[in-house]
């Protein structure tokens, strides 16, 4: 009879028996701290999943996971060489990431918790492996960083970026523009830089791709700094290059043609046509040997400074039970401080303001800004003796995390899936945030946001996170008031007049926002 091929799988034996004997107990005790912060930062894993599956933009951070295992995976034969032993330091970046978890939990910033919760997770490497193998495998450990969805942010300034690099190709060819925020109008029709035309998928995509290039093919730090840099600029000079190339097509051969050809071309085609163009560019620079694992383990682990910074070692048991303990403390905090909610009025009332009348609130388009987690809010327009008029709304949020907070993406006066566009950035203040919002090509609407916690008026996202912070650390919160007010279909100096007018009649926006609330 004949044999057949054998595909049993390897035994439980065989496993166990590949992993050398003594890094067993450490790399369990490393397994149980990472199931651990698992558990505990489980939104925070959840969230970045999300991201990654159903984000075009972080897509790609599917592979950094087999990348990772790939990097590691091919130092296993010198891993095997180094004896992996807990080592006390590590709590100080432990603890030190928990902590920059809680800000980030209690600030309702998900970046800057899912930074401490993978922060955790890399310094439990150092604290249950040590030194010598973390420094081994620093350049698997830093890649890891790439998890973290970091890039929406820059998405206003790169629209911007794109929509000036397009209007200067656009001269340049001949084609007759005029540029208005993010707005193209030429002779074949009007085209919006919208955010998805921004070009941070590709930019976010190559930052991961070149930094995996740049370790990988080059010894020379100055070759990888400019294989770096050059990494950087060619996504945005190329984007902006391919909404031009939507333009011109557009002139010749129509408006339909050219975004039926840009959705075709514009996706993984277009990025495999920049990073070929990249890699040809270096190609002829790549110095360094694929199978070069870039670390001289011997130097590595006979160093005298790694002999002496790693002789700090602790009893495994005790140190897997402190870091639970640390981990246990901070999630304490975290639900201690996120549970205090501020009393709100039972209601709140547009009052009345001199030299300015409430009339029915009638825009030109639909326009509510959101503001989901708000307890109250109202929606009102004002209007002065020479017919002048601004809208005015304003919420107050209790500090419940669950219902929403404000600012958070797709919160405020910008409301996604509506005719409104972001056009461009505004006059901005201290107190207020600026933008100018355009819908149906031709409807401009000009909006001032300002946020009120405790005795902080702002502007500015980033602080009242810090203010929100500042509360929740105490294990107190206050609530937060948030007034936006804006005039419909002016232009920029128009607009700022009568918004400036009114705030002088209310007596300045801080007093009016806590009167209005009923908060004095």
């Amino acid at each position: 009879m004949a044999r057949g091929l054998n595909f049993a799988l390897p035994s439980r034996a065989t496993w166990s028996q590949a992993i050398p004997q003594v890094c067993r107990a450490p790399l369990a005790h490393l397994a149980i701290a990472a199931l651990a912060l698992f558990v505990a930062h489980f939104r925070d894993w959840a969230n970045m999943a999300d991201q990654w599956w159903n984000v075009s933009t972080f897509n790609h951070v599917l592979f950094v996971p087999l990348i990772v295992g790939w990097l590691v995976y091919s130092r296993r034969s010198e891993l095997a060489k180094i004896e992996p032993t807990s080592w006390l330091p590590g709590f100080v970046p432990l603890l030190g990431s928990l902590f920059v978890w809680l800000l980030g939990t209690l600030a309702s910033v998900n970046t800057v918790s899912q930074l401490g919760t993978l922060g955790a997770l890399i310094s439990c490497v150092l604290l249950f492996l040590g030194p010598r193998v973390s420094l081994a495998c620093v350049f698997p450990l830093a890649y890891l960083s790439f998890l973290v969805p970091i890039g929406e942010e820059l998405v206003p300034s790169l629209q911007m970026i794109t929509a000036y690099l397009v209007i200067a190709l656009t001269e340049w060819s001949g084609i007759p523009a005029v540029i208005d925020g993010v707005f193209i109008d030429t002779p074949a029709g009007l085209f919006e830089v919208a955010e998805a035309c921004s070009g941070v998928q590709f930019l976010v995509a190559m930052a991961a791709l070149a930094a995996l290039v740049a370790y990988a093919c080059f010894k020379s730090w100055k070759r990888r700094i400019v294989f770096l840099v050059t990494a950087m600029a060619l996504p945005i000079v190329a984007n902006g290059v391919r909404a031009w190339g939507t333009i011109y097509i557009a002139q010749s051969q129509g408006i339909e043609f050219a975004e039926g050809f840009d959705h075709v071309f514009y996706g993984w085609i277009f990025f495999a046509l920049v990073v070929f163009a990249l890699l040809a560019i270096f190609w002829r620079w790549f110095d360094r040997d694929p199978e070069d694992l870039g670390i001289d383990f011997p130097a590595l682990v006979g160093s005298d400074v790694v002999t002496r910074v790693a002789r700090y070692t602790g009893n495994a048991k005790l140190t897997l039970a402190a870091m639970l303990l640390g981990l246990l403390a901070t999630l304490g905090w975290a639900s201690a401080a996120m549970s205090a909610q501020a009393s709100i009025p039972p209601r709140i009332e547009a009052l009345p303001v001199a030299g300015w009348t409430r009339v029915a609130y009638e825009p030109g388009i639909a326009w509510e800004p959101r503001m989901t987690g708000a307890a109250r809010k109202f929606v009102t327009r004002y209007r002065d003796a020479s017919g002048r008029e601004v809208d005015v709304v304003i919420g107050i949020y209790s500090g419940d995390e669950s219902a929403g907070e404000p600012g958070a993406f797709g919160e405020g006066a910008l409301v996604p899936e509506t005719p409104w566009r972001w056009l461009a950035p505004w006059q901005s203040s201290p107190e207020a945030s600026g933008e100018i919002l355009q819908a149906s090509g031709f409807l401009k609407r000009h909006v001032l946001t300002s946020y009120r916690i405790g005795d902080t008026i702002t502007g500015s996202t980033a602080r009242l996170k810090l203010a929100t912070l500042q509360s929740r650390l105490a294990v107190s919160a206050e609530p937060t008031v948030v007034m936006i007010i804006s005039a419909e279909g002016q232009d920029d100096d128009t607009a700022a007049q009568v918004i400036e007018d009114f705030v002088a009649s209310v007596g300045g926006r801080a007093e009016w926002m806590d009167r209005t609330a009923g908060l004095r």
